[in-house]
């Protein structure tokens, strides 16, 4: 059998939309546009081209935007002293400090700067804790839209045995959480997982976020199963893959989130869906 495809972009597109009309409602409540403040320091182009995407979303979208652009020498007083200042911002409902920082700066003491009610990231441990809780938070982009779609195509994962590969406190992690809150049974599994084909094999969902391109195979997948791929790395010759075997699993699968196309666009939609919940609150 051949899966169904799990099409991120198409939803993506659609929650696009959806965002722009609660954004201008929003705009009218407030007098003022949403707004969102990214936190950059120089350095690394990939960051630059992300926080351009990020800008085009807003403007789309009708939310304000602006970058804090630091030189790459800042200092941890510096960086944490911008942070401060978007957090005393009325204008600002939402920041996001692009990472990775470089390695002189202490990532773990810019994200405690941070007001967690403007963390549209959900990386701020009280947001990581309001989750692991099962109470009202701001929650990582990424795997939020992983939950969205499954919801939108009709998969509750209910009763389901499912299992997340990649233990990362933005992805693997708060998808563990969420889908133990949403009733499932799960599994997380890691780098010394041993046979890691034997736990898939038992499990009707399964979440990839660990990194490694072509990781999971059709042989570690059970019939009818829905993949879930997190992955995003980047082959020799420049193609975008994920971390499963993409055209062996979806002969297998029940559905699947192909990549590009997949869990990638979801998680720029829930950034906007974030930053709606943080302004409506304030």
């Amino acid at each position: 059998m051949t899966a169904t495809i799990l099409d991120g972009k198409a939803l993506a597109q659609e929650l696009r939309e959806v965002a722009r009309d609660e954004i201008a409602i929003l705009a009218g409540r407030l007098g003022r546009a949403p707004g969102l403040a990214v936190v950059q320091v120089e350095g690394d182009p990939a960051s630059s081209r992300y926080v351009r995407t990020i800008g085009k979303l807003c403007e789309a979208a009708g939310a304000a935007f602006r970058v804090e652009l630091l030189p790459p020498d800042t200092s941890d007083a510096t960086l944490q002293a911008v942070i401060a200042a978007l957090n005393g911002d009325p204008a600002v409902d939402g920041v996001l400090i692009q990472l990775p920082l470089p390695a002189h700066l202490d990532t773990a003491a810019a994200v405690m700067a941070l007001d967690h009610r403007k963390d549209v990231d959900g990386v701020h441990p009280i947001n990581a804790g309001l989750l692991a809780q099962g109470r009202p938070a701001l929650v990582p982009n990424t795997p939020a839209g992983g939950m969205e779609l499954l919801r939108r195509y009709g998969i509750d994962p209910r009763g389901m045995r499912a299992a997340v590969v990649g233990r990362s406190a933005i992805v693997g992690r708060p998808m563990a959480q969420l889908l133990t809150l949403a009733d499932a049974t799960v599994t997380v599994c890691h780098s010394r997982t041993a046979d890691l084909g034997a736990v898939l094999r038992e499990c009707e969902l399964v979440c990839v976020a660990a990194g490694r391109p072509g990781l999971v195979t059709a042989a570690m997948i059970r019939p009818g199963a829905v993949v879930v791929d997190f992955g995003t790395n980047v082959r020799e010759d420049g193609a975008l893959v994920g971390d499963v075997e993409f055209g062996a699993v979806v002969e297998v699968a029940g559905a699947i989130t192909p990549v590009p196309g997949g869990t990638g666009p979801m998680t720029n939609a829930m950034l906007l869906r974030n930053l709606i919940t943080a302004a409506a609150r304030r």
